[in-house]
């Protein structure tokens, strides 16, 4: 029988964030569940990154400092070395409303079929909300298109274990998107609390950015490792495809038309100004 009151483990990897790193920590202190430990990984931040990790280090649980091995990497020694029969990642940029805990345990501990609870985000950037993002959640299926959650969420430190973790080769991005197929692919959901209880700080040259730059690259090599459930679902991720392709082009034509548009009316612009003279 499990525990009413599990120990949560938050696991915050942290590589060169020293802008933001206490206010992530203090966001998993700050959870109004309280049996919770948190455990930061410095994956070899730099040397004013470790100041403000020295000056953490004595609210927090426990600092595991490691040369520069990657965020699967980073995120695999945290949960090695959590205590929590249940596990929250969480980005060291990035920080959560203080009630996720709450709600999500109580989720997580009801329901053995829920691998993965999540949540809407708020997107920020300079400190000013500019949209909130609703991930769908739902079954293995759901994740071969997109990704239909956060990377930053709670599931259970056996399942992370059956499922062999992170995959510590995938350091160019989407590997908390992988982690979620292999999650899934035996059963269960990924289950979306319908409230923005979570921050995301947008910001330039971000592992996601880096990603999406060779986005087709990752997708190939999580598709050649998940082979097995690709196959069963080959029609559903073919239409799925093309239709993120469809519109992904239909962006860009709306972006070109919107380019045009500015340079034609800059160049118009001095004819106008010499016809309003004979007007």
């Amino acid at each position: 029988m499990k525990a009413s009151n599990p120990l949560v483990s938050f696991v915050i990897p942290c590589f060169n964030d020293f802008q933001y790193v206490e206010q992530s920590v203090n966001s998993a202190l700050h959870q109004t569940y309280r049996n919770i430990e948190v455990i930061v990984v410095d994956d070899g931040s730099n040397a004013k990154t470790k100041a403000v990790l020295k000056t953490i280090e004595p609210k927090i649980t426990r600092l595991i400092t490691q040369e520069n091995k990657g965020q699967s990497t980073a995120r695999n020694v945290g949960i090695e070395n959590a205590k929590g029969d249940y596990i929250i990642v969480l980005d060291s940029d990035d920080y959560f409303e203080p009630t996720f805990c709450k709600k999500a345990i109580e989720i997580i501990i009801n329901n053995t079929e829920v691998k993965l609870v999540t949540c809407f985000a708020k997107i920020f950037v300079n400190g000013k909300v500019r949209e909130v993002y609703k991930p769908k959640g739902g079954y293995v299926k759901d994740f071969l298109i997109t990704n239909s959650a956060l990377g930053c969420a709670m599931f259970r430190k056996e399942d992370w274990l059956s499922c062999g973790g992170y995959d510590e080769s995938m350091r160019r991005g989407f590997e908390d998107w992988e982690f979620n197929i292999n999650l899934l692919k035996k059963g269960g959901f990924a289950k979306v609390i319908d409230e923005a209880l979570f921050f995301y700080r947008k910001r330039e040259n971000t592992t996601t950015e880096r990603a999406n730059k060779v986005k087709y690259k990752l997708l190939k090599y999580i598709y050649s490792k998940h082979n097995d459930v690709l196959k069963n679902y080959t029609g559903l991720v073919i239409n799925g495809l093309i239709l993120k392709i469809s519109i992904e082009e239909e962006s860009k034509i709306k972006q070109q038309k919107k380019i045009e548009f500015r340079i034609g009316k800059t160049i118009l612009k001095p004819f106008r100004f010499f016809k309003s003279f004979f007007n």
